[in-house]
């Protein structure tokens, strides 16, 4: 068993982590989220990955093949769906900041009433 995809996601995440902490633009803000959550991607395909696993496909093939798990593969692709909705919304609310208040600039979007 190898550690190393679990530390490819750890550090994906602090890279993210690090990004939302230093941003002082709401887009930037934005992609710094998008890094955090593809670490999950790395995550739960890790976790489902089986050594010389096939694809989970069994029509025509002998009974006891190694596959990988398929519900992890689909978590992954519904988590990738809920990240393309979330970060649409998030664009969305950005755009309407800066409507608003000319800036996207977190700091300044306190003066914003209404």
């Amino acid at each position: 068993m190898s550690y190393l995809p679990y530390a490819v996601a750890a550090w994906i995440c602090l890279v993210g982590i690090a990004g939302v902490a230093t941003s002082r633009n709401l887009i930037h803000l934005a992609i710094c989220l998008t890094v955090m959550q593809s670490s999950s991607y790395v995550l739960l395909l890790s976790v489902g990955y089986v050594k010389h696993g096939k694809a989970p496909i069994f029509k025509g093939t002998k009974l006891g093949t190694t596959a990988v798990d398929p519900v992890v593969q689909a978590l992954t692709l519904t988590d990738i769906v809920v990240s393309v909705a979330v970060i649409a919304l998030i664009l969305g609310l950005a755009l309407d900041a800066h409507r608003l208040s000319g800036t996207v600039d977190p700091d300044r979007l306190a003066d914003i009433s209404g």
